[in-house]
Order: structure tokens, then C-alpha cells, then sequence
């Protein structure tokens, strides 16, 4: 059970570590920190970009991104969930619903067409999670490496 209600806002450049070592554990797979935070500092710097932190009593316990496009198939501006991320021992105690309820009410102030998010075809509860606040299985996405 959660000690109290998270607090959610804007990430900065103080959450690069603690989102770089979500992303890590998010993916599997350890990433060239110096690379890692130079896209950070980069995408917090871009006003299309939202990336929101969930804090319990101080600690980061959960992570948000957002990225916002002009897109010619919307004829207008498209946002999409890149990542969300909650710590262990923080999930399914509502701390994902607290940061999309948070960038729902930023997006309400914007222009957009749609809200968009892709997840791996593999994270089940992911998916229910998404249909739960109200996303609809329209797409397929379809991705091809670079060799």
C-alpha cells in the first residue's frame, strides 16, 4: 500500500539517473549513460515533449514521456506515450492512472487531433491498463532494426 498520494510534475534534469535506470529495467538492457542523457536533456528541453514524475514521500516511484508531432495523416498535432514506468513495489497502487490523469489535464490546454501509444506486443497487462483509461486497439505497428 502506498504511504500517501503521489505527487505528479514535470521531470527535470535532477530525474535523468532515476529515469535512466527505469528506462534500463523498462527494456532489459543497460544503455551508454552519456548517450542516454543527452537525448534526455534534449527531449525535456523540447516544449512538444511532456515527461512527467510520480514522487511518494520524495522518491521518484514512477515515470511518464510523451511526444507531441505535427503529423500530414491528422493534418495536426499527434501526441504519443513513449514510455511509462512504475518501480516495482509501487505497481498496482493507481501510479500509472495518477500520471496519464496528469497529462490528460496538460493536454487539455493543447490543439491536438489524437492520443497515441504503442506497447509490446508481450506486456499483457500493459495492454489492459491502456484499454482501461480509454485507448481502443486501432493499429498495428510493425518494426524492422537496423542491421
Amino acid at each position: 500500500m502506498i504511504p500517501s498520494q503521489p505527487i505528479v510534475r514535470r521531470a527535470s534534469s535532477k530525474d535523468c539517473k532515476c529515469i535512466y535506470d527505469f528506462i534500463c529495467d523498462l527494456e532489459g538492457s543497460e544503455f551508454d549513460y552519456s548517450n542516454f542523457a543527452a537525448i534526455y536533456s534534449r527531449n525535456i528541453a523540447d516544449p512538444e515533449n511532456i515527461y512527467l514524475v510520480a514522487e511518494i514521500d520524495g522518491l521518484v516511484s514512477g515515470y511518464l514521456s510523451c511526444h507531441g508531432q505535427t503529423l500530414l495523416h491528422h493534418a495536426g498535432m499527434v501526441f504519443e506515450i513513449q514510455e511509462l514506468y512504475v518501480k516495482e513495489g509501487f505497481r498496482n497502487e493507481g501510479i500509472g492512472q495518477f500520471l496519464f490523469h496528469k497529462l490528460e489535464s496538460e493536454l487539455k490546454e493543447l490543439d491536438y487531433k489524437s492520443l497515441e501509444v504503442t506497447a509490446n506486443s508481450k506486456r499483457i497487462k500493459t495492454h489492459d491498463f491502456y484499454r482501461k483509461v480509454g485507448f481502443e486497439l486501432t493499429h498495428l505497428k510493425f518494426t524492422k532494426e537496423k542491421r
